[in-house]
């Protein structure tokens, strides 16, 4: 009787009061109200401030088609290469032990502790008409600041970070012994990485694509500077958005702009989906022996 009379004493000095949970709790939605739901939902209502012909009327410009056509090809390019490099920068970190590790992984982190406006000037400095490789590339009629080659690098640039890092913990925290037991067994490491490392990760991995796809296409700074502001030709979706309000076409503007906070919307949503669905692989999983990890239709 004691123990149990201890046990809720010692539970009971555990527990918030009743007060502070709420107030924790309000505190919190307040502050997503205020200032995130808000501000999201004061862009659709400026957008459609004018009626939904004005809304649409936006996206019937030119110069906003081109935007979007510019948006959707960076974020095509810039994906996928951060894919193939995020993997293979993460495989390396965590399964291997080499000279050189700790740089690597520092310059995993470089784009964070970088502005992207600092990323964007780099290229000017490199590929611009006065820097290191500004008289070859002139020579060669070869354009990449203030034209979407630009676009792409400083977009690359800025993104790489978001699967290698999603990546890298989840990797750690697996281990080799799946790896090591494939090698045992005489696979190769094609069959290894695609029928081992490829399905343990593969939740990790759509959500660094989803993180990455959102940042590329809504960056600003760094493209801002290596852009040029060429309407029709070199302004991603930011960009125009900018252009607009400066002109103040607000409305304009807003409906561009919504289109982003879609996207945010949808990544979120996503997301969420990505971590469901990864908890509940990870409560039903089933340890299997590597023979059928290995076998090209595991069940």
């Amino acid at each position: 009787m004691s123990n149990a009379h201890d046990s809720r004493a010692a539970k009971a000095a555990l527990t918030e009061p009743a007060w502070l949970k709420w107030l924790l709790i309000g505190s919190a939605l307040a502050f997503i109200f205020l200032f995130l739901l808000l501000p999201l939902a004061a862009v659709f209502a400026e957008a459609l401030s004018k009626g939904l012909d004005a809304f649409l009327q936006a996206f019937r410009e030119p110069d906003a088609w081109s935007a979007i056509r510019l948006t959707l090809i960076t974020a095509a390019i810039a994906v996928p290469l951060n894919l193939v490099f995020g993997v293979a920068a993460a495989w390396a970190i965590a399964k291997y032990e080499f000279r050189g590790k700790a740089f690597l992984t520092t310059l995993v982190d470089l784009p964070f502790s970088v502005s992207p406006v600092v990323a964007g000037l780099i290229y000017v400095l490199m590929f611009g008409a006065h820097g290191w490789f500004g008289g070859w590339l002139q020579a060669h009629d070869i354009k990449i600041v203030f034209a979407v080659p630009g676009i792409v690098l400083a977009t690359i640039f800025v993104t790489f970070p978001f699967i290698a890092r999603e990546l890298i913990p989840l990797m750690q925290a697996q281990g080799t012994e799946e790896e090591q037991a494939g090698m045992v067994l005489g696979a190769s490491g094609w069959q290894i990485f695609w029928h081992v490392t490829l399905p343990n990760i593969k939740w990790g991995l759509i959500y660094g694509v989803i993180l990455c796809n959102a940042r590329a296409m809504g960056e600003f700074g760094a493209v801002s500077v290596v852009s040029g502001h060429i309407r029709g030709l070199t302004n991603t979706m930011p960009l125009h958005v900018e252009i607009l309000y400066n002109e103040y076409q607000s409305v304009a503007a807003f409906a561009v702009a919504s289109l982003l906070a879609l996207l945010a919307l949808v990544t979120l949503a996503v997301k969420s989906f990505v971590e469901w669905q990864f908890e509940r692989d990870q409560k039903a999983a089933i340890a299997l022996p590597p023979e059928r990890l290995l076998s090209p239709n595991p069940l």
